[in-house]
């Protein structure tokens, strides 16, 4: 049996440079604490990490042997919303803690029948693409927008 290169470091998108495989990964799957990832290349790495991270878009991988390894949004099924009020659309997606990639033109958000029926009640149309999903971060700029906390005494019910 072949060992495969372990990576546990992370270089955030636009802080490194140089040749990289790609790894293309959907939104979910660029969640996790470790995992078996192949590359376009078609050889593999082991991301192992100490606790769950959230990669984006651009990020890298580095392996103790320095390779790097590029993490590349996936194209996957999204609903892209427009509506004549986006602002208000973009806050009752946001009140159910739905990922949502916010554009000048439109909102991109995961497809979601539930959702998008209660889009369609707030005047919104939705149309299915595939496409790459960069949703926004969390509160402070980065993370998951679901599972959230509110601090270490906060009790709240949704």
């Amino acid at each position: 049996m072949t060992k495969l290169p372990v990576a546990q470091k992370i270089k955030p998108a636009g802080t490194w440079r140089g040749v990289a495989a790609r790894c293309p990964l959907t939104y979910e799957d660029r969640f996790f604490r470790r995992r078996k990832l192949t590359v376009e290349e078609g050889w593999s790495i082991i991301a192992d990490f100490e606790q769950t991270v959230s990669l984006n878009d651009g990020d890298a991988l580095e392996t103790m042997e320095g390779l790097l390894v590029r993490i590349v949004a996936a194209p996957e099924a999204l609903l892209a919303v427009t509506g004549p009020d986006l602002a208000r659309l973009a806050w009752h997606i946001g009140n159910r803690h739905t990922p949502c990639q916010i554009e000048a033109e439109r909102l991109l958000i995961r497809d979601d029948p539930v959702i998008a029926h209660m889009l369609a009640h707030l005047g919104a149309t939705t149309i299915k693409v595939t496409e790459a999903f960069r949703p926004e971060g969390g509160a402070y700029g980065h993370g998951r927008t679901h599972s959230h906390e509110h601090g270490a005494s906060a009790h709240h019910a949704h």
